[in-house]
């Protein structure tokens, strides 16, 4: 795996399950998590897919079920996608037809900034820088397909 794979079809792409598996650290305090589990990219009534995370997190030794719901919605043009939280506020856009995408998302006093990487037909990476008066992490999420 190496370099960025373009796709023509964001939500084609996604559409699937995937195994996840992500690490967040606390660059302030040093901390580590680990999160593990799937990622369901299902259809959406009314058009888009609707991306189920769960699995287990663990911070400081201690486990905990997670769970996340985004939707994905066809973007103004092929190969886009417009990202919301499952209320449906929006949360980034989304351009895969390089392979590669940086988004921003600021949320009160903190920016998140999110590098996607296409890897290949089976792999994709996410990286998300959150910075802000109270937050200096890095989460790092890497998909495999599994189906």
């Amino acid at each position: 795996m190496g370099g960025f794979w373009p796709v023509t079809d964001a939500l084609r792409y996604l559409s699937g399950s995937w195994r996840t598996e992500r690490t967040v650290r606390d660059l302030a305090s040093g901390d580590e998590g680990r999160f593990s589990g799937t990622t369901v990219f299902g259809r959406l009534e009314g058009g888009g897919l609707l991306s189920a995370e769960s699995g287990v997190f663990v911070w400081r030794g201690v486990p905990h079920p997670a769970e996340r719901t985004l939707r994905f919605l066809p973007g103004g043009t092929p190969g886009t996608a417009d990202v919301r939280f499952s209320d449906g506020r929006p949360f980034h856009d989304l351009d895969l037809t390089s392979g590669h995408h940086v988004a921003d998302h600021p949320c009160a006093a903190d920016l998140y900034r999110g590098e996607f990487t296409v890897l290949d037909t089976d792999h994709w990476r996410t990286v998300w820088r959150v910075g802000g008066p109270a937050k200096d992490l890095v989460l790092t999420t890497d998909y495999a397909r599994v189906d």
